[in-house]
């Protein structure tokens, strides 16, 4: 695939930029962090008053020249970055990831916790029409399209859309398909996005309802999205958001040394720790907040035998892998996502390296000298590194694992269907988020193949279960099952690392990404 480099950035031209419109996208944060600084606001000696102007230029990774503006399809943390910038959601996830009211400004369910009333705050889309109840029901609609593969279909499956209705401009009634205590969730889930009714074209001209209005782009190349002046919650500080995608994290951070671009996002330990004192850019370090992993898929060979799967979770020294892929910037995990959520199974023993009792499992299982192919990619911190150590790992219980480096730009698209093993990664969102996007037979994004129908039931149990000790008993059992016998390989959980130029501020430094103050560019000025 080619690209034609951009003029405004040699840097990022040098080493082989990639600018695509949008932020910052799928995988996310996992615990609330500490950043450089002793506030939210990362930068330099300032008086800390906010200042009106100027156009801030953000680097991310992205997805090359087949990027959308469309909202639901935002999948990569440039896509979502980018569309929180020019769209909003119901509710939002907050620093503990609990639902914050957005659009909505607030919701009650009825006593069987089957029907909700969400309320409208009075908002408007950058055209100048009111945000109603129409819209919404007809981005959720959109979502749910069962010939569309729309990330946030699986999360919005409790929601009987034809039965809901508008009560009035402002009033929605969402009927649900059975009780579900959590419904906030809903609302705040990934790429759950309002559009304007009857919306389906965004990439020549996206309408939304969020801080900062279309300007131009460039799959491939850039977005710009300008002041919306009239935004609901305050005007943003800055006039211009300028989003450019440069995959190579050395050109990422090139370009913020180099003063082409103010705002370099997901840094790896080894330039955080380089530049953390330096004094030409300031480091935000969010700490143990990527979920790092493998994926197997458990309907192909030889993931399909459980035996295998369990083979591969003892193979695992998850210290080496955190100390050297991570450069121990991190902790290990227990091949579970969420550690330190709510309803996280905390209690299961921690698992160790056993290569005897691995090797023993691959024997039952008939799979001695067994070989298999790693996909990775040099996409996202620490994946070939992991990848590598893993190797060396899986040789000394008898298993030969090829590497095979993806591409950048293809490589989260690739993996969701292709293979049989591969580097994974993930943050911030719910437990219950976690579960139906990833390991429901209907969701779209299960990189594990995990389809259980008595596993769907259990979840749908979760839901509507009202009492909450209940209900974490249920989450227990389930995440008991997927410690056993599911096809992630959780090794470890990394910080989140962000690099700004001295004069930026507003940065939130404790919030997970893909949660609401995370690339929360309306918040951040220019001193």
């Amino acid at each position: 695939m080619n690209h034609t480099p951009d003029p405004r950035f040699p840097g990022l031209r040098r080493r082989g930029f990639l600018a695509v419109s949008g932020a910052a996208g799928l995988g996310a944060l996992a615990l609330t962090g500490c950043g450089s600084g002793t506030d939210s606001a990362a930068g330099g000696a300032g008086d800390g008053k906010p200042k009106q102007g100027g156009r801030l230029r953000a680097a991310f990774a992205g997805g090359g020249a087949s990027e959308t503006l469309d909202p639901h399809l935002a999948n990569l943390f440039a896509d979502v970055a980018r569309a929180k910038a020019l769209f909003d959601k119901l509710a939002d996830y907050g620093a503990d990831l609990s639902a914050e009211p957005r659009l909505a400004s607030g919701w009650e369910p009825n006593a069987g916790l089957d029907r909700w009333k969400v309320t409208l705050r009075k908002a408007a889309f950058h055209d100048g029409r009111p945000v109603t109840a129409k819209d919404v029901l007809y981005s959720y609609r959109r979502i749910a399209d069962p010939k569309k593969a729309f990330r946030a279909k699986a999360s919005l499956e409790p929601i009987d859309l034809k039965a809901s209705r508008a009560v009035d401009e402002r009033t929605v009634e969402f009927v649900l398909k059975r009780p579900t205590a959590e419904f906030p969730n809903v609302l705040a889930t990934f790429g759950a996005y309002i559009v304007p009714e009857g919306a389906e074209e965004f990439d020549r001209k996206a309408v939304g309802s969020g801080p900062f209005r279309y300007g131009s782009f460039t799959p491939g190349r850039s977005a710009v999205f300008k002041r919306s002046p009239d935004y609901w919650e305050g005007a943003p500080h800055l006039d211009e958001l300028e989003i450019v995608v440069a995959n190579e994290e050395s050109a990422r951070i090139n370009a913020l040394l180099g003063g082409q671009v103010e705002y370099a996002h997901e840094l790896n330990p080894t330039t955080g720790r380089t530049h953390e004192r330096s004094g030409r850019i300031e480091i935000v370090r969010l700490r143990n907040s990527a979920m790092q992993s493998f994926a197997m898929k458990t309907d192909r060979k030889p993931f399909d035998d459980p035996r295998v799967r369990e083979a591969f979770f003892l193979i695992a020294d998850r210290k080496e892998l955190v100390a050297g892929a991570l450069s121990g910037a991190g902790e290990i995990g227990n091949d579970l996502f969420g550690k330190g959520y709510e309803y996280y199974a905390d209690g299961l023993p921690q698992r160790e390296q056993d290569l005897g009792r691995a090797k023993s499992l691959l024997k039952k299982a008939g799979a001695e000298d067994l070989t298999v192919t790693l996909d990775t990619s040099p996409v996202a911190a620490g994946f070939t590194e992991a990848a590598s150590i893993f190797r060396d790992q899986a040789a000394k219980a008898g298993v030969r694992v090829k590497v095979r480096t993806g591409s950048k730009d293809s490589y989260w698209k690739d993996i969701l269907d292709g293979g049989t093993l591969c580097s994974y990664r993930s943050g911030a969102m719910p437990i219950e988020t976690h579960i139906s996007q990833r390991l429901l037979t209907g969701s779209t994004t299960n990189a594990t193949h995990w389809k259980h129908q008595d596993f769907d039931a259990l979840y749908q149990q979760a839901q509507s279960t009202k009492d909450k000790k209940a209900r974490a008993a249920v989450y227990q059992r389930m995440q008991r099952r997927l410690y056993a016998e599911g096809g992630f390989l959780v090794w470890g959980f990394a910080d989140w690392i962000l690099g700004t130029a001295k004069n930026v501020r507003g940065v939130e430094t404790d919030a997970p990404a893909n949660s609401l103050d995370w690339a929360r560019f309306d918040k951040v000025w220019l001193a």
